[in-house]
Formats: C-alpha cells, sequence, structure tokens
C-alpha cells in the first residue's frame, strides 16, 4: 500500500506539472503560428506594392479597412491645424464605404472594392504636396501620411478562405494592421539652401534659384512672371534646370517599410506583436487618379525623376 501511495503521488506531481508547462506549450504554438503567418503574408504585400500591382482583386477578401491619418503642413515644417484646431484627421475606406475628411488633396474618394484601389492606396507616399505629388521632405510644406492597413490573414486556415461570409469564423480570423510607410530616401536638407528659394522678381542672366524642390540658373535676364518650370508659351526658356544627384535619386528611391502588429482582437484592442519588413524600392513612383482620389503606384522599370516639379 505505500508503494502505491509513493507511486500515486508522484503521477499526481508529475500531472500537475505537466499540466502547468501546458499552457506555455500552447501559447508557443500559437505564437509561432502568428509570425509564420505575418512572414508569409509579408512577402505578398511587399512584392504587391513593390511591383505596382493592378490585378490583384483577391485581396479585397483580406484587407477590410484601410485608413490615412495625415497632417498638413506649412513652410518650415509647422503644422496648420484644421477643423476645430485639429491637425491630425483621418480619411477611411471599407469595401463598401469611403469618408473623406474634408481639406486633404483628394476630395472625394472611392471603396477599396479592387486590388488596384487597395495597392494604390498602400502605396501613398509619406510626403505628398498641395497637388499629391510625392515630395522628399516637408520643410517647404506639404502633407504627412500615415497609412494603415486592417487584414486577415492571407495565408491562414482554409476555413476562413472565400467564400466564408459567416461572421463569426471572419471575427474569429487571425486578423492583424500595417503600417505602410513609403519613406523618401534620406536627403542632405543643406541642399535646400545651397541657393536662394526662387521669388517673383526679376533675376539677371545667371541667377541661382531654388524652386520647387530644383535648382534653377537663369539663361537670360528674367522677369516676376517667369517661374522656373512654367515656360510662358511663345517665349525663350528663361531658366534651365540644373540636376543635383540628391535629389535626383531621392526621386527614383523609396525605403518601403510595412511594420505588422497583432492580433487585432475583435473589440478593437491591439496586441503586443510586432515585427516590420523593409526594402529598397527603384523607380517612379506614378500617380492614377481615379474617382478624384488619387492612388499611387512603383514602375519599377521607369526612372524619370518623380520629385514635383521634373
Amino acid at each position: 500500500m505505500i508503494e502505491i501511495a509513493i507511486s500515486l503521488a508522484i503521477i499526481g506531481i508529475a500531472l500537475v506539472a505537466i499540466i502547468g508547462v501546458l499552457p506555455i506549450g500552447m501559447r508557443t504554438q500559437r505564437d509561432n503560428r502568428e509570425e509564420t503567418i505575418i512572414n508569409q503574408d509579408a512577402t505578398v504585400l511587399l512584392e504587391a506594392i513593390r511591383n505596382g500591382a493592378r490585378g490583384l482583386n483577391d485581396l479585397t477578401n483580406y484587407v477590410y479597412a484601410i485608413t490615412n491619418y495625415w497632417t498638413e503642413y506649412g513652410n518650415n515644417g509647422q503644422y496648420v491645424a484644421g477643423n476645430n484646431g485639429v491637425n491630425n484627421v483621418n480619411n477611411g475606406y471599407t469595401f463598401t464605404n469611403v469618408s473623406i475628411a474634408p481639406g486633404y488633396v483628394s476630395t472625394i474618394g472611392f471603396p477599396i472594392n479592387s486590388g488596384t484601389n487597395i495597392i494604390g492606396l498602400l502605396s501613398t507616399p509619406e510626403f505628398t504636396d498641395n497637388s499629391g505629388l510625392p515630395i522628399p521632405d516637408l520643410m517647404f510644406g506639404g502633407y504627412s501620411n500615415h497609412v494603415v492597413a486592417y487584414v486577415r490573414s492571407v495565408s491562414g486556415p482554409a476555413v476562413e478562405k472565400p467564400p466564408q461570409d459567416n461572421p463569426i469564423i471572419q471575427a474569429d480570423a487571425f486578423t492583424y494592421r500595417v503600417l505602410c510607410v513609403n519613406a523618401p530616401l534620406a536627403v542632405d536638407t543643406n541642399l535646400f539652401s545651397f541657393y536662394s528659394t526662387w521669388q517673383p522678381q526679376p533675376y539677371a542672366v545667371g541667377g541661382q534659384v531654388f524652386y520647387n524642390w530644383n535648382y534653377w540658373v537663369a539663361t537670360t535676364n528674367t522677369t516676376a512672371v517667369d517661374i522656373p518650370g512654367q515656360p510662358i508659351p511663345g517665349q525663350l526658356i528663361k531658366w534651365k534646370q540644373t540636376p543635383v544627384y540628391g535629389l535626383e535619386i531621392a526621386g527614383v528611391m523609396h525605403e518601403l517599410r510595412l511594420t505588422f502588429l497583432w492580433p487585432q482582437l475583435p473589440d478593437g484592442a491591439l496586441g503586443a506583436s510586432r515585427q516590420t519588413f523593409r526594402t529598397l524600392v527603384a523607380g517612379q513612383l506614378v500617380t492614377n487618379i481615379v474617382a478624384g482620389q488619387i492612388l499611387y503606384f512603383y514602375q519599377s522599370q521607369t526612372f524619370t525623376n518623380a520629385v514635383a516639379g521634373l
């Protein structure tokens, strides 16, 4: 009897130890599964954005919302307060609805009901000027864009895949957020002060100015209406652009950073896990206006300078 009692005690202690370790093992397994899904989905999104994909309509089954928290800045990087003094405003996109905050460069928009619309929004540059063109810095004003996508896992279990439309299963699916940053290549801001900024005034031949992210040299005497890069029809071109390597490379090189944050819980809370994937994208970032909304797409085989004004 004593031997049996001792054996049962040993078995009990072992069972308690096993039960105590079981939650840790299950949590580790869950974390490994989630990290595997994130790594696989990151490859899909990175390649789609980097290649300027236009036909990935299957993304509409997974990217169910996109937001752009944008801030307007004036000269010298001073933010411009919007309605009620609020300078950080949100544009929101879903499959059926869209909400564009007043004051943004795009006054109207469209729902994310196609892969083209999704990639076009996720490729939004970090900095844009007042017309929506990419710029390397906010020194002379513009918009700072903070684009976030809400995504159901692309490589998750088959039971979550379309045509699954059960809202309970969709709510239980592994979901995460992606912070999409299309940052310009770092530029030495001293480049912006080599020449004085162009002013609407006469300049003598040989005058050097900085205007619209470019350097210009007067080829003849100019007047106040002779704007660099905007020749008057029927007249001689009075300004010649002077290439600057730092600005040229900034127009055709961007750093794409995707920061995954998970899990996205049904109540809107966000877990503590995160991982960032980054790559350099060589090529022009072109714009396409659809229903009043500016979309952006990388063209990896085109190296025309994309800096505003070129």
